[in-house]
């Protein structure tokens, strides 16, 4: 049974997450060099293993001189702790909307099934955008936005989970001994989804840190002195011509971190789920 849960493990996914948790948990000690460090006497300084590079700073620096594999391995922490909270809180509202609607039904689930879709029809950037004017741009402000975007994303797939589960008997049984409500939430249908809201948590990791780079990029999210992988993206950019390391560095650590999560997401959801793992 231990055995064949961790069978198909994507090994390399994994160590890839293992890698960004360690250096957002490490800290600055784990930094090669200061992240903010000027140094205008390596600016644009390419990679080790391009004419003019050395072991000394192995991906390079940017237009200020600033070491760019630091910088990335900073970075990190902001990725970590956007979609920590972000996931937390989204899950969590989403769920307890999600439970209330299926298990009551209703003019419950009617009332809040219109507040999922208006909420999921208003674009997730022009929400930023006001959010951005009326509040400080900033860490808090990002998780703020992604988490009114996507609350409603996981109420949605939690009432289905709640419509499907509300009609068993074990939950017919334990309404005529007289449980209560909350009792059942906890005890019957919450512990039935956690798989679900596991696996959902899982592969919302690659679009809460791509969100972030985005509304970063955009200026909208981490703002200077903060290090974000988007923001580096946005400094790098007219650069690219002629320091092309400086934004392609940041956008493979992107690109690498959600393929992880979301293929990470994919086995997970294959091993929790009873149906696939009979396949």
């Amino acid at each position: 049974m231990g055995a064949s849960m961790f069978r198909g493990l994507p090994w390399l996914p994994l160590l890839v997450i293992a890698a960004v948790g360690v250096c957002a948990a490490g800290g600055d000690a784990m930094l090669p060099f200061d992240a903010n460090e000027l140094d205008l006497g390596i600016a644009f300084k390419p990679p080790f293993w391009l004419a003019g590079g050395d072991m000394t700073n192995l991906l390079g620096a940017d237009n200020l001189g600033r070491d760019i594999l630091s910088r990335i391995m900073a970075g990190s922490r902001v990725s970590v702790i956007v979609a920590f909270y972000a996931i937390l809180f989204s899950g969590g509202i989403g769920a307890a909307i999600g439970m209330i609607a299926g298990y009551f039904g209703g003019w419950v689930d009617t009332l809040l099934m219109r507040l999922i879709e208006i909420q999921q029809s208003v674009p997730s950037i022009a929400l930023a955008l006001i959010l951005a004017a009326a509040l400080e741009p900033g860490l808090s402000t990002v998780v703020v936005v992604i988490v009114l975007t996507y609350w409603a994303w996981y109420a949605r797939i939690i009432r289905g989970e709640i419509m499907a589960l509300k009609g068993r008997d074990y939950i017919a049984f334990a309404r005529v001994a007289g449980v209560g409500t909350p009792t059942i939430f906890v005890r019957h249908l919450l512990s039935n989804i956690f798989n679900t809201l596991v696996v959902l948590a899982t592969l919302q990791v690659g679009q809460v840190i791509l969100f972030e780079a985005s509304l970063s990029f955009l200026g909208l999210g981490i703002q200077q002195p903060d290090i974000s992988w988007g923001l580096m993206l946005a400094d790098a950019r007219q650069y690219i011509t002629n320091a092309w390391w400086a934004i392609t560095m940041p956008g493979i650590a992107i690109m690498l971190t959600c393929l992880s999560s979301n293929i990470f997401g994919d086995w997970l959801r294959d091993r929790l789920d009873p149906q696939l793992r009979q396949l």
